[in-house]
């Protein structure tokens, strides 16, 4: 068996194992060094290792204990420990746990509670008013956390009991709150963009000003599609009794978003300004911001030590996982390029002759499929490096692939059978809301991001233009 079948086994079987539930990261990080042990063994090395070893110290035992040193000089030990340094120094990913802690400590304040409550009563009038406040209140609330789980989850509590009450149609109702929950993998700041840019190469804030727009026009055509619906059907969406909300005045309504909504909205716009504008590095920036949750958290007085303690503990264990990720990838992408594995891909698709546009058509499917069973942190930092080498082949801009990604991944959380938003919905549901009906609620929501990654790909300056007005090209 030559190298490059070496490699492809091991990319055949990381999938393999994977599917079966192994964790990620540790599966990663055994195969990496499993095969580049074999990739980097050479025996001429091992025998001079060894007989200078055992010459030291000769003697039975201290004979297999030289033989055990010389096992370990293998170079794969070095790559490791060098991957494991690398990831923990670099900079760019300081800003995952405290941008996570940002988003968990507001979570735990109750300030969404708050936000649904005046987003509902203020956007009242509107056809589908719950499902425009849920949309609303995910998009502002996915932009602080940026943790689908956590966002589908609380705005399960939150606004699906409302809806439910308000006699919603259940798709209608849970559909717009898992398509609202994953857009925090997209509206900056996301970080998942954080780990492309990691990933890719690519500036952290370049990515933020070009993925701007594009999340707030799937944010925008996702209300656009409730409110259409709601209005050619009141059926789905009935309005809310007058009685309920006739007590409530104009001015306690701005009362009510100016002690819910502003502060977040300035928190967040506060921390993308210092970005976009050059005033802090994103890793300062999202100190920034996690500073700012714990103010906003002790202005509502919401502000324990137990939540602070919870949002410690669950900032560590998501940055962990994260890091992890990274050593394990590394690795592996190591070994799998030195066995050959990446120049046979490369010259499979090279080979097939494909159009810049037909490339691309081909890895959003790839991806799309992947993110069936696969979270984004896993499509990101395992399968995208192997695209990334051929973007100059096919005259790509990273940039551009890595927003189309990002917008592609809102599809793996909505899709069936493996729907994760739907499966986080479920989990706090209802018993009479069963699971067909959120996948049918999510379909739809598919397609609009479908809609979406056209538009932005046809008009490539809903990218280019702001990171242009802003930085130049």
């Amino acid at each position: 068996m030559t190298n490059p079948e070496v490699a492809v086994l091991q990319l055949g079987i990381l999938v393999f194992v994977i599917m079966l539930g192994f964790p990620v990261a540790f599966t990663l990080m055994a195969l990496g060094i499993g095969f580049g042990f074999y990739a980097y063994y050479e025996a001429d090395m091992f025998a001079r290792t060894f007989a200078r070893l055992a010459g030291e110290d000769p003697g039975f035992f201290a004979g297999i204990w030289a033989y055990f040193r010389a096992l370990l000089a293998n170079r794969v030990f070095d790559l490791f420990v060098n991957r494991t340094y690398s990831v923990m120094s670099n900079d760019v990913l300081t800003a995952i746990p405290l941008f996570l802690f940002m988003g968990y400590i507001v979570e735990r304040a109750n300030i969404v509670n708050r936000l649904f409550r005046s987003l509902q009563i203020a956007a009242r009038n509107l056809p589908g008013s719950l499902a425009v406040a849920a949309l609303i209140t995910c998009a502002l609330f996915a932009t602080a956390t940026g943790i689908v789980g956590a966002v589908v989850t609380l705005l399960g509590l939150l606004a699906l009991p409302s809806m439910l009450r308000a006699r919603y149609d259940i798709p209608f109702a849970t559909g717009a709150i898992c398509a609202g929950g994953c857009l925090g993998i997209l509206i900056p700041p996301s970080i998942m963009l954080i780990v492309y840019g990691a990933t890719a190469g690519v500036s952290v804030v370049r990515l933020y000003a070009g993925a701007l727009i594009p999340g707030f026009l799937l944010a925008g055509i996702y209300v656009i599609y409730v409110v259409t619906r709601a209005y050619l059907n009141p059926k789905l969406a009935p309005k809310i009794p007058d009685e309920e909300v006739a007590h409530i005045s104009g001015l306690q309504i701005f009362g009510m978003l100016l002690t819910s909504f502003f502060p977040l909205f300035i928190l967040i716009m506060a921390v993308l300004g210092a970005i976009l504008f050059g005033l802090a590095t994103p890793s300062e920036a999202a100190a920034l911001g996690a500073l700012g949750g714990l103010v906003l958290a002790a202005a509502y007085r919401a502000l324990t030590w137990e939540r602070l303690q919870e949002s410690v503990y669950l900032t560590v264990r998501t940055t962990a996982m994260v890091c992890w990720l990274f050593v394990g990838s590394g690795i592996f992408a190591s070994v799998f390029a030195y066995l050959g594995g990446q120049e046979v891909i490369g010259n499979f698709v090279v080979g097939l002759d494909l159009s810049p546009l037909q490339f691309l058509l081909l890895a959003q499917v790839i991806i799309f499929l992947l993110g069936w069973p696969l979270e984004w942190t896993e499509i990101i930092i395992i399968f995208v490096p192997i695209f990334l080498p051929l973007l100059a082949h096919f005259q790509i801009d990273p940039l551009l692939f890595g927003i189309l990604i990002a917008l592609n991944l809102q599809t793996a959380f909505l899709s069936p059978p493996m729907a994760m938003s739907a499966y986080y919905l479920k989990g706090i549901s209802p018993p009479e809301v069963r699971l067909a009906q959120i996948f049918n609620g999510c379909m739809p929501y598919m397609v609009l991001v479908v809609l979406a990654m056209v538009v932005v790909y046809v008009f490539p300056a809903t990218i280019y233009w702001l990171p242009g007005l802003v930085y130049g090209r």
